[in-house]
């Protein structure tokens, strides 16, 4: 069953995301935003990729239960299944992760992320320190990206290790749990950097941000 971004959290842990990033700013200049997407690329060529293979394969096995050996007949077979097998990928979108390899999936995630930051505005704070905390769930990988007047702070290794801890929280099970602390940490962090000051407005929206 494909979870999507949109039911992947509760009403209430969603209500309980949105308090986490309340508190972490009420103490630091720096604003969070977090965001939920289905996924961050639709990986067609893993897709074609895999039903390619997946249809060759049960090709094979067809060929071989039908005594079918001829090269004219196993093709026009596997171009037949080819499009049922697509359809599976389709309807199973982590069968394509092992396609689209490692190196692809990180680059897809830290791009849609990026892409993210300035489609939402999140470049627009007063002093440069908004950051997003981004979690793709086909891929179950998580980017936090800080703005310039952050990162000009703050060694990004600081975030990598927030984002390595919080992919381990969702693969554990503990969602909610693993982003809250993530929240408060990173607001911990951020208070050192940027303490509040008494006119400081909330530029960003607290609540969860879901996309497909």
């Amino acid at each position: 069953m494909v979870t999507k971004a949109e039911d992947f959290f509760t009403s209430a842990e969603r209500e309980r995301i949105r308090q986490a990033v309340v508190a972490a700013e009420a103490t630091t200049a720096g604003e969070i935003a977090t965001m939920l997407v289905d996924e961050s690329d639709s990986y067609r060529d893993a897709e074609i990729l895999g039903a390619v293979l997946l249809a060759g394969l049960a090709g094979i096995l067809v060929a071989v239960g039908t005594s079918m050996h001829t090269i004219w007949s196993y093709i026009p077979l596997v171009f037949c299944l080819f499009f049922p097998a697509r359809l599976a990928f389709r309807f199973l979108p982590s069968l394509k992760l092992p396609f689209a390899g490692r190196s692809r999936l990180n680059s897809a995630v830290a791009g849609r992320a990026i892409r993210s930051f300035y489609e939402r505005g999140l470049y627009k704070t007063a002093g440069e320190t908004g950051i997003l905390i981004f979690i793709s769930l086909l891929e179950r990988k998580v980017w936090i990206l800080g703005d310039r007047g952050i990162n000009e702070r703050i060694d990004p290794g600081f975030w990598q290790q927030m984002a390595d801890e919080l992919s381990r929280g969702i693969r554990q099970g503990n969602p909610c749990d693993a982003l809250c602390v993530t929240i408060a940490r990173c607001g911990a962090e951020l208070r050192r950097h940027f303490p509040h000051q008494a006119d400081d407005i909330n530029e960003l929206q607290d609540d969860l941000i879901t996309s497909r």
